[in-house]
């Protein structure tokens, strides 16, 4: 009897595949040839999910996006409004091994995407996804009577939203100066500093 192959399946198999191969290699070293060794199968199959090596990036990428909503809507958040929204922003920090890799991955396709005019429009959805998040999270500060008076929201969400990214990239580049237990320090303090109450976990 023939066997049946689970297209979805392997598709997502050959992606976590490529996904190690970026952050092992980089993303212009990512080949077909790399990324079929990786995952097990012939170049000639591998291209039967993905006809283009940026077919392969985006998959890679939407992957990636998958996950960390996964994880969100995972959360238990039966806490505080303030422990809510740090467990929340701390999803797309490099926080563990897990959110280092999406996050090395997600760097390395915002620098490929610069170049690579295909790759963009994931790419911008990516990060107003993630400005979106930091709106969230100010507006129920917010509506829960938590953020100061005299706090711009529009500013604000702004700051935030620099805070977050430039965690994540110095996180990720400079692991040894920015270690896991200092960004979280420097999150709760900026919160801390826009809030009415402690945003330290109790």
């Amino acid at each position: 009897m023939p066997k049946i192959v689970d297209h979805h399946k392997q598709k997502q198999k050959v992606a976590q595949a490529a996904m190690r191969v970026i952050k092992q290699d980089g993303l212009e070293n990512a080949s077909v040839r790399k990324v079929a060794v990786e995952a097990g199968i012939s170049a000639g199959s591998m291209r039967y999910y993905f006809s283009t090596q940026q077919e392969l990036f985006l998959f890679s990428m939407t992957l990636i996006q998958e996950r960390v909503k996964e994880r969100m809507t995972g959360l238990q958040l039966n806490g505080s409004t303030e422990e809510n929204v740090l467990a929340l922003l701390e999803q797309v920090l490099p926080l563990d091994e897990e959110r280092r890799f999406e996050m090395e991955v997600w760097q390395a396709f915002t620098v490929k995407s610069m170049t690579e005019p295909d790759l963009q429009p994931l790419n911008a959805k990516m990060y107003d996804e993630l400005f979106q998040m930091t709106q969230y999270c100010l507006m129920k500060l917010k509506e829960d009577g938590l953020l100061l008076d005299h706090i711009d929201l529009l500013v604000e969400t702004e700051r935030l939203y620099a805070v977050i990214n430039g965690l994540a990239l110095n996180g990720i580049l400079q692991p040894h100066r920015l270690p896991p237990q200092l960004i979280r320090s420097v999150l709760q303090m900026h919160l801390q500093s826009i809030t009415k109450k402690d945003m330290s976990p109790s």
